[in-house]
Parts: C-alpha cells; structure tokens; sequence
C-alpha cells in the first residue's frame, strides 16, 4: 500500500534537515556512533544524494579484509566513520581503520581470534585522545584510534573479561560482547549476548565501566535479587541459576535527560520456563535506567513469563511525537512479533492503546504459562500475526499441497500458542518482523522498518530416558541449531554433524567443542567426561535412541563449581523455518518488506516489498520479497537505503513514496545496516558485504557508493 506525503522536495529536506535540533546530534559529516547517533536514529543530515541523482551512485571503493570462512562468516558491523576514518570489524573479529576517501588500509588489530560476531563499535574522545571500544567474545578492548594498539590502562592490559563480575560463578558460559556498548560521559555501558538454550547460562546484567580504566562502576541485576523490585515474579532461587535476560540488541541514551534505554532478552530456556515460573521481570522489557548511576526509572514488559523468544531485536528509536500543537518526547521499541510500541521518554505511559488479551495455557509438564498478554492497538502491526489455512502457499499446486499436509499435523496456529509436542507454529518467526537491523526514524516522526514474513516450526522433545549419556548433553546444548536428527540447518549455514568424522578428527571435534569455532560459542562449561562423550556420540561409538523414546533425565551436573542447574525435562528440535518442498516460505508472499510508519498518528505511508527471487520473476510472479536482515538508513535528501535481501542487492528508495529508484548487486549479501559519510565534500553510503546467512556465499567486503566525481 502507498500512502505518499503530499509535500515538495524542497520542503521535506528542510523539515529533515532542521527538524532534528533538539533531540540528539545527528550524523553528519561523521557518522560517530553505532547506528548514526545516541538515539538509534539510523539518520543523516546528509542530502548530497537525491532522489533525482541518485540512479548516478557509482562504487567509489571497495576493501577486502582477506579472512572470511567459506560459507560460515558474517559481517554483521556498522562501521563507524570519523574525520575521514572508516572503523570497522571483518569477517574474523579483526578491527580494521580505513582511509575513509579511497578504502586503503591503515591498520588492523588482530591480537586473538574470538568466535561469534560484531555488529558495531563504540567510539569516546577526550581532548587529544580517542578511543575505540570494540568488543569480541567475552572481551571488551580499548583500542587507540590512532595506531591500532591496545591501551594498556584500559582494564588488564587493555581489556576487560565480561564473564567476571556477575554476582556468580560463569567460567565456561558463553559470553559475547556481540552489539557495542553505549557511551554516555566518561562511561561505557555494556550489554552482552548469552545462552539461551536449556543448557546453564550466564546472567545478562546490564554493567557501566569507566571508559578511562575499565572499572567496573555500576550493575542492574537483570534477574532481581532478595529486596529488590521485582524478584518477587520469580522462584526464590532464580538469581542463583537462572540465565538470559539480556541486553544483546544494544541501548539507547539521551543525553539530555541522562535516561538509558535498555531492550531486555528473553530468559533460559527460551522455550520451557517450568522451573521460572512468574512473569520474570526484566526479561523482555524496555527498561529504563539512570545512565550515570544505573538506578531503575521505568519499565514497560512486552511478553509475561516468554515461551517463544520473543525478545525485543534492537536499540529502541527516541523521537519527538507532535500531537494537538505538542511536542512529546517519545521512545519507540520495535519487536520480533512485528509491532511499534510508543512512550511518553520520561514516565513510561503509553502513547497508544495497549490491552491485555487472554492467550492459551500449555500443556507441557511442569509449565504455566501467563494467562495474558499485552499487544498494541495502534499502529497496526506491519507483519501478518496469524498462519491460517489461507495464508498457505499458492506458488504452485504441489508446494500448496505438500504446505498443508504438514500444517494439519501442527497444532493451530493463534496468538502466544503455546510450544508443544506436535510442533507450534512461531509466526512472526523467531528471526521478526522486526529484526537486530533496527528501525530508522527522521526528524518528523515517521519509522522505517523493514520485516521479515516467515513460519517456523517449534516441536518439543522429552530429553533422557534410554539415551547415552552423549546424546543427553548433545540434545540439551546443540539441537536448538544442530537439530535432534543432527542433519544441521543449510538455510542458516548451520552444517550437518552426521558426517562429521568425514571432515574431523576426534581431537578436532573436542576442541571445537571447548573453543568454538565461527558462530558457535565454547561449551567449556562441561566436563571433560560430557565433551568426550558428545565426541563419541558424534563419531557412532554409541548408538543413538530415537528421540521419541526419551523419557527422564539420566542427571549430570555441568562442571561448574556449587552449581544449582538442573536439566529440564524437554529441549527443542532446532530452529526450524517452515518452508515448502522447493526451499520457498510456506505462507504467501510478501516474504520481506519495507514500511513507513508516521508515528505521530500511528498510520502507514507506505509499505513496498523488499528484496526478490529472480527464478521467480522470470516465471512471471511479481516481487515476493525475502526474508533480510540489517537495518535501513534515512538521509536528509529523501531517500531510504538498505541492503539486507537474500537477492544480496543493496537500493535506495523515495523516501515519501516507497519507490524503488536505484540498485546494485554487492560482491556478498549486505546483511548489515549503512553508514553515510562526507570527505572533501563528496558524500558516501557504506555498507558491509560479509553474506553467510540464510544459506548465501560469506564475503569478506566493504563496499562505499558516492556520485561521479565531476570533471575536471
């Protein structure tokens, strides 16, 4: 649908561009902080580029960092740009400083090889000095913007380990620094990325260090402690065990107010709270804290007692909402299940309608579910909410055929269904609607969020029973990607495990095992004797049971000293997309779209479809688009670009209309989100090419579009 703004060029440039004073600094000739500013604006004053001009965007440079993974690497970062330096990470968690003009190196820092991803970096400057945060496995590193050194008053030598200082012991947890922390004065204040799996996972309490010596000055307890608010929405002991609940998507600050904008994670297990019982506050709220002292101000949860991995995707957008002749300052949080939630910045009060609905109870031992839950009533969300028999595939009578032959065997899809044995439907999947790209929003109030469209298919599995004791540990910390029938996940680059002592040794599994390798944390935390027999499950020196058969636990402890864990009694069988016999989602497009939301009266502009399959286009079918992940940025000259499409396309979009005006095939998949910049008067747009996801090629690529240099 497409609601165009009836307004001229040259006024909506000026409202963009003039419109934005008093809020936050918005990007500019630099683009300084993780998604252009302090308020996630993913917005620059910059309009060089024009609507008119911009079908003359040209590759200015590209760079190549030389170290991606064949078919397992990302580059998930939003490269920061400062006086004619481009700050970015590659494929290996390098840090990498380029000549923001040309693309020419000028250093890299590389001092170890940590396993996960990065999806951006934090910059502070004092007089002379600069600073570089960057953070990488469990590490935060201080890093000089200048030489590429680490700074060696920063912490131990340079780095801080974010395992230490959670109030309890996580030696072996997975731990990464994956979105950069926000500054705010002299502090850098960090979120962090844990397990979510059934296995024992670190706690995800929010910490502010001194961006000078890496002191650890304040902590949230995320998880509430005895006497504090909140702990009473969980069992007694919760603080002691429980993991998760997290800031992993990034936070958002206003200076002026000195207001810290925190979108929490879901709690361990994602998918089975039997032994959390309780709404568990403050997971997968937007919470709200003192940035100078961490104190809480306000909070608002979004799923009560989560059963679905439901938490909020990315740094939420602050923003000036106009109502009756009123300014009102706003903050907007985009979620996975494909809605804007609007507050009031300061007290927390809702902007629109919010109701409580009442939702189904589940029927897995040991759970209790919330008997409601919250939604939105304006706007409306911008992706599909139910999977009917309606909504099933038509591409083609047999891909319809064989979509609804496995859908009357899954239980029926509604609203906060819960999981189950027979397999629940998660649409919006666990991947959005909205996703960690983020949203954009210009000075006037309008939101640019693209989302994604698909199915996933949730099936529950008792765990123990007749099995050994390697397919026990395999089934409780590996299937969420592996799957239960270990064949892997091609669609997430996920490989397959049953041919795996084709490919490694039995030394070589084990140290992938305890290290990591690429995406795959370290599972330290397990004995030696539980990583051998994972090993000796892996290779056939024990016969699997046929997971159906499981029954009860055959209990081991993780190597982990006075630990509390116990094994649940079900885990998941893989994050599973539901797609047809051909590979294509199995509800009918559109598959992946851009929208444009005027957050001041909660109504569309517009909504276009985002990215294409060109088998399909050249059958005849229009657009579907794709699913896609990175985020959209907004520039003062009207236009919206983004990467993000499987087609691995990056375009450029009128920004009143929706119109697509420009594109370019990238070397990889854009899966990150743009950075704009000026040097010498010529603007540029960035975007990092890593690919690696949803079964495309991995690159290794940074790619800088600008206009024709004129003629001499």
């Amino acid at each position: 649908m497409h609601y165009p703004l009836f307004v001229s060029r040259a006024v909506w440039s000026l409202f963009l561009t003039l419109g934005y004073s008093g809020l936050h600094a918005a990007a500019g000739k630099n683009w300084p902080t993780y998604l252009g500013d302090k308020s996630a604006s993913h917005y620059s004053t910059l309009a060089q580029i024009t609507p008119e001009n911009v079908p003359q965007l040209e590759v200015a440079w590209t760079w190549h960092a030389g170290d991606a993974r064949s078919d397992s690497s990302q580059i998930q970062c939003n490269p920061l740009v400062i006086d004619g330096v481009v700050y970015a990470t590659t494929p290996q968690l390098k840090l990498a400083a380029l000549e923001a003009a040309t693309g020419k190196e000028l250093w890299r820092f590389e001092p170890f090889e940590p396993n996960g991803v990065n999806r951006g970096l934090a910059y502070w400057t004092e007089g002379d000095e600069r600073r570089i945060l960057f953070g990488a496995g469990q590490w935060l590193q201080a890093v000089d913007a200048k030489t590429g050194r680490l700074i060696e008053s920063f912490g131990d030598h340079g780095r801080v380990d974010l395992s230490e200082g959670l109030g309890r012991d996580v030696r072996g947890l997975a731990i990464q620094a994956n979105t950069p922390g926000v500054i705010f004065r002299n502090l850098i204040i960090m979120g962090m990325r844990v397990g979510e799996g059934p296995a024992p996972a670190a706690p995800g309490h929010i910490r502010a260090y001194d961006v000078r010596t890496g002191k650890l000055v304040w902590r949230f307890n995320t998880i509430p402690q005895p006497g504090e608010p909140g702990y009473e929405t969980w069992p007694a002991d919760a603080w002691q065990r429980t993991g998760g609940v997290n800031a992993w998507a990034g936070m958002t600050v206003d200076e002026e107010r000195g207001l810290l904008f925190c979108p929490i994670g879901s709690a361990t297990f994602d998918f089975w709270g039997g032994d959390r019982v309780g709404n568990n506050l403050y997971a997968d709220c937007l919470l709200v804290l003192d940035a100078a002292t961490g104190k809480h101000v306000w909070h608002f949860q979004f799923t009560h007692h989560d059963l679905w991995d439901r938490d909020p995707p990315a740094p939420p957008n602050l923003v000036t909402i106009h109502r009756d002749g009123r300014e009102i300052p706003a903050v907007a949080q985009i979620t996975k299940s494909g809605h804007v939630w609007v507050f009031q910045r300061e007290t927390g009060e809702p902007l629109f309608p919010v109701e409580e609905v009442i939702v189904p109870s589940s029927d897995l031992a040991g759970e209790v579910a919330s008997r409601t839950q919250p939604l939105p009533l304006k706007p409306a969300a911008f992706t599909r909410q139910l999977f009917t028999a309606e909504e099933i595939t038509n591409r083609t009578p047999e891909a319809h055929r064989a979509v609804l032959e496995r859908f009357s065997r899954l239980r029926a899809h509604t609203k906060f269904a819960p999981p189950s044995r027979e397999g629940t439907i998660i649409f919006p999947g666990y991947d959005g609607g909205a996703e960690w790209g983020g949203a954009a929003v210009d000075p006037k109030g309008i939101l640019y969020v693209n989302e994604n469209e698909m199915a996933w298919v949730l099936s529950m599995i008792e765990t123990g029973g007749g099995a050994s004791l390697g397919q026990q540990v395999f089934l409780q910390n590996c299937t969420g990607c592996h799957g239960a029938d270990r064949k892997g996940n091609a669609a997430a680059n996920i490989p397959s495990l049953v041919d795996i002592k084709q490919r490694l040794n039995r030394a070589q599994i084990l140290e992938v095992i305890t290290k990591g390798r690429a995406v795959m944390p370290a599972w330290g935390f397990l004995s030696d004797q539980h990583r051998t027999a994972v090993v000796d499950y892996l290779t056939g020196e024990v016969e699997p049971s046929a997971p159906e058969q499981h029954g009860g636990w055959v209990t081991y402890q993780p190597d982990l000293q006075k630990s509390t864990f116990a094994p649940p009694p079900y885990t998941h069988t893989g994050y599973n997309r539901f797609l047809d016999p051909d590979g294509y989602p199995a509800v009918k497009p559109p598959w992946g779209t851009l929208n444009a939301i005027d957050l001041n009266t909660g109504e569309y502009l517009w909504r276009v479809t985002l990215g294409e399959y060109p088998e399909l286009m050249a059958r005849g079918l229009a657009p579907t688009g794709t699913e896609n992940y990175g985020g959209p940025l907004v520039t003062a000259g009207g236009l919206v670009f983004i990467g993000a499409s499987k087609d691995g396309m990056f375009r450029a979009f009128d920004q009143r209309t929706g119109r697509e005006l420009w594109r370019m095939k990238l070397p990889a998949g854009g899966y990150a989100s743009p950075a704009t910049y000026e040097v010498d008067g010529r603007q540029y747009v960035v975007i990092a090419c890593g690919g690696g996801k949803m079964g495309t090629k991995s690159g290794d690529a940074y790619v800088a579009f600008a206009l024709p240099k004129p003629a001499q």
